[in-house]
């Protein structure tokens, strides 16, 4: 039987290890590196699939744990799975709800066996296992899924990471016994919070696990950005070179080109549309907080740069408008401009590798960004 999954390099920066590649996937090909956008109800909020598709998003997440708690694994493996339950016919990837139930449901206990914790809609109790992590995304039907970990928190000590870092190796192991699914791709997540020797150890449980992709949980949790840089750097020599690196909920432009900048393929997070359902776009010159009141009169696109549907459409006159107004429009054709600016962003810098210029295209772009 042919490889469901496989990924190959087209290209890698000598400088600085950055890759241009492409992932192969039950449900077509990915360009790398990319962003991802979040849709964790089994939507990207405020956007049409085909607006998505338009603003060149090649594939989407969802979330194990909000989809476990509404409407329930089992009712979407009835509806054929995700891809026909929310009519996306591109790759999807699931996470497997480990960061929800220890930051948003009501934490219980955590045992070596699993977590009970409460939901955060009705406070019912339920537990989760790696085994029933595994059934939950095996029924949901995403081409890549996480296995079940533990993200300690940014200022644990020493002690609590490499505790956590155990549990999530020993949860690797069951994650991989119990998925049965080869239409989906498992990826491992390497933990071990801030400490350099943990994330290498955490590395190590991980390597025999990563057939198709590789994750790096646990950053972007409230940390400095250079203590970020500083794990990735660490990492760096030692990934896996034939398979596709994840950074999970990554997803400022500054830290999108620092991670590429370090070798990573692939990034998620849910900022292009939460900030645009606060008013503001990100923008070739930076932020742009649209309800400002030095926007009142400003008829230009929020960006002249962008050929998005909102950029050729409104000015930002019409977006404050829309914000101050409350009206939804504002959210939506804001967030379909956040996204399809990462997503530009993306291709730009594959292109950058291609032509040896990524050195020149990352001064070019914080010149005019304004960040770094």
């Amino acid at each position: 039987m042919a490889e469901k999954f496989s990924f190959e390099i087209i290209k890698t920066d000598p400088e600085t290890g950055a890759r241009a590649g492409v992932f192969h996937t039950p449900h077509g090909d990915i360009q790398t590196p990319v962003y991802m956008s979040v849709g964790t109800q089994a939507t990207v909020k405020g956007v049409l699939p085909k607006d998505l598709k338009e603003a060149g998003s090649q594939i989407v997440l969802a979330n194990t744990y909000h989809l476990y708690m509404r409407p329930g694994h089992e009712l979407v493996k009835k509806a054929g799975g995700l891809h026909r339950f929310m009519n996306w016919d591109r790759p999807i990837l699931t996470d497997s709800g480990g960061f929800q139930v220890f930051s948003l449901a009501k934490l219980n206990n955590i045992r070596d066996e699993g977590v009970w914790f409460n939901s955060h809609i009705d406070g019912s109790k339920h537990f989760f296992t790696p085994e029933k992590v595994m059934e939950i995304e095996n029924a949901l039907g995403a081409d890549i899924i996480m296995q079940f970990d533990e993200c300690s928190e940014y200022g644990v000590d020493e002690k609590y990471a490499a505790r956590a870092l155990d549990r999530t190796a020993a949860w690797l192991e069951r994650c991989a016994a119990a998925h049965a699914n080869p239409e989906q791709a498992l990826f491992p997540i390497v933990q071990g919070n801030f400490f350099a020797d943990l994330r290498l150890k955490s590395l190590e449980y991980a390597k025999p696990f990563a057939k198709h992709g590789i994750a790096i949980g646990g950053l972007s949790v409230g940390e400095p950005k250079p203590l970020m840089y500083e794990m990735l750097d660490v990492l760096q020599p030692a990934l896996p070179v034939d398979v596709p690196r994840y950074l999970m909920g990554v997803g400022s432009p500054d830290c999108l080109i620092e991670g590429v900048m370090r070798g990573i393929d692939m990034f998620d997070c849910v900022l292009a549309t939460r900030i645009a359902r606060n008013g503001t776009a990100l923008t070739s010159k930076g932020k742009v907080v649209v309800r400002n009141a030095v926007y009142k009169e400003d008829f230009s696109p929020l960006d002249d740069e962008c050929d998005c549907y909102c950029c050729k459409n409104y000015s930002k006159a019409y977006l404050r408008h829309l914000v101050n107004a409350g009206e939804m429009l504002s959210s939506m054709l804001l967030s379909l401009h956040n996204i399809t600016f990462l997503n530009k962003l993306m291709r730009d810098m594959r292109q950058a590798i291609l032509d040896g210029t990524l050195a020149e295209f990352r001064r070019a772009f914080y010149a005019k960004y304004g960040e770094n």
